[in-house]
């Protein structure tokens, strides 16, 4: 029972933070086009956003630790409620700045809460490490299922009652300050190890460099998500002109994606012994 309390506290926190999140996708390009910029410009955008979300990427560990995880997570409800409210203004600066603080954002979200998670989960309550996988299993559920949701609340508020496209956005402030908010009230204060950035860096370096497997795996990582990346900047405006429902179609690609995932688990069975290589 204790352990199950503690989830609930962890899923009231995070649960809100990635279905904000997953409502700002489907319509992201459509509201850059509504704002009558060229495809080349919105790529610019688009690029904004990846390079903030690298560079804060680096140094968010080191940042989550030193400030501490629950500010952390905190201050991603702060920059990306601003994020969305910065979305209203049709000046291309503003929104260059929106979307790097989105990439902070981002960097912040796939750090900062699961770090709170682990340390709360092992060092405060002293559960089972073997516990940590069932937490994070459900969350992946539950992801996939807020995902898939979260297109068709995109398209009722942008399309179903003709909001435009930046009406997402502005769904997604709520959720954020329920999240930051929930945080601040059932959550405690932990941080990390300060380490040096310089000293991180190092050691990763040396470490992608003296085992070529982890170069390798690398690599390949590097080279499926660009092509991600491709697929999320073109989807839009390959699909809009026939007049595709955005926001359904994002669905099904969400829907598609944990299918996907689910036929990987399936695999990997005993049942069936597949092996990833």
């Amino acid at each position: 029972p204790a352990f199950r309390r503690f989830q609930r506290r962890y899923y009231g926190v995070y649960l809100p933070a990635l279905a904000a999140d997953w409502l700002q996708g489907p319509f992201l390009y459509k509201l850059y086009q509504h704002y009558r910029f060229l495809e080349g410009q919105i790529a610019i955008l688009y690029v904004c956003g990846f390079a903030s979300s690298v560079l804060f990427g680096l140094v968010s560990s080191s940042l989550v630790d030193v400030l501490g995880r629950k500010k952390s997570c905190v201050l991603f409800s702060l920059t990306y409620s601003i994020c969305c409210l910065l979305k209203l203004s049709r000046d291309y600066l503003v929104l260059a700045a929106g979307r790097v603080l989105g990439g902070l954002s981002t960097a912040l979200l796939f750090s900062a809460f699961e770090a709170w998670y682990v340390h709360e989960h092992l060092e405060r309550f002293d559960f089972p490490a073997e516990w940590i996988p069932v937490t994070f299993s459900r969350v992946a559920f539950w992801n996939n299922v807020i995902a898939v949701g979260a297109g068709g609340v995109a398209e009722f508020f942008a399309e179903g009652l003709g909001l435009g496209p930046v009406a997402p956005f502005m769904v997604s402030i709520p959720l954020l300050v329920l999240s930051g908010v929930l945080a601040v009230k059932n959550w405690d204060e932990n941080y990390g190890q300060q380490r040096a950035f310089s000293k991180s860096c190092a050691d990763g370096l040396r470490c992608l460099l003296s085992d070529r497997r982890v170069l390798l795996l690398g690599t390949v990582q590097a080279l499926f998500e660009s092509i991600i990346y491709i697929f999320i900047f073109l989807w839009t405006p390959v699909l809009d002109p026939h007049g595709a429902p955005l926001g359904i179609v994002f669905s099904s690609l969400m829907a598609a994606s944990a299918l996907g995932s689910s036929l990987y688990r399936l695999a990997l069975s005993k049942r069936y012994h597949l092996q990833p290589v």
